[in-house]
């Protein structure tokens, strides 16, 4: 694991934090000795991890909600981080999801908004609302949560959610050049097909089952496995000088 004094006294927000992958990350940068602000997603529900509990306790967590579907909805939650911040060492964009599995003559307009909303615009809208704050960080970075479907083009129904991923990689990349003058770096982590309720939500075990055997590494990933890709791309010490990539984390299934 990491140097538990990596991000000490650093100012984190995780988008998305309140599951799987985002939650893990959080966890990681609170053990490396950050102040995190958790976007838990629309509630912060009341069944909350023993960890986060401790770190809100001791002032070292902050929880909040934010509905990215609602009208305000990220310029909520960039209130939240304005009122507890006065800078932003660390953005992770991980909010997002595939909402469900839309075939492409039935997808609806209102499927299309939503998950474009979701996976797309709502990482625009709270990078642009960051930006002042991390301007004022120590060796800010920027991490964006992207997928393994970016790159394939998922499997049937997530066509949109697959472009949307993509958009995400692309702009992080112009991002990157547009950033690099003024220190800030941004980079995408690319996780494959983890083992998580995304998953549980969206794929048959049937069909989780076919994807482990094209795995090299024989396993589908954990959380566990795509957090320290975050925390390396977040460290100036670790990456400072990597900016405009992309890190897949998949168990060698886009091997090329």
């Amino acid at each position: 694991m990491f140097h538990p004094a990596l991000f000490k006294g650093m100012n984190v927000v995780v988008t998305g934090g309140g599951r799987g992958i985002g939650l893990e990350v959080a966890r990681q940068f609170l053990d490396c000795g950050a102040h995190v602000l958790v976007h838990m997603g629309r509630t912060v529900a009341r069944d909350r991890h023993d960890f986060l509990e401790l770190a809100a306790t001791e002032g070292r967590a902050f929880l909040c909600a934010a509905d990215f579907l609602a009208a305000g909805g990220v310029e909520s939650l960039a209130d939240a981080v304005r009122e507890r911040f006065d800078s932003v060492d660390v953005l992770i964009n991980n909010a997002g999801t595939m909402v469900g599995r839309f075939p492409a003559a039935d997808l609806t307009d209102e499927d299309y908004r939503t998950v474009v909303q979701l996976n797309q615009t709502s990482v625009v809208e709270m990078t642009r609302a960051m930006l002042p704050l991390l301007r004022k960080g120590s060796h800010p970075a920027i991490v964006n949560t992207v997928s393994i479907s970016a790159s394939t083009g998922g499997s049937a129904g997530s066509s949109i959610y697959s472009a949307t991923k993509a958009f995400v990689a692309t702009y992080s990349k112009a991002l990157a050049r547009e950033l690099a003058p003024e220190g800030i770096r941004v980079n995408c982590v690319s996780p494959g097909t983890i083992a998580t309720d995304f998953h549980e939500r969206y794929s048959s075990p049937e069909k989780l089952e076919a994807t482990r055997k094209t795995i090299p590494l024989g396993r589908l990933g954990t959380a566990e496995d795509c957090a320290p890709a975050y925390l390396f791309l977040a460290s100036n010490a670790l990456s400072g000088y990597i900016t405009g990539q992309v890190l897949e984390v998949n168990g060698g299934q886009l091997i090329a």
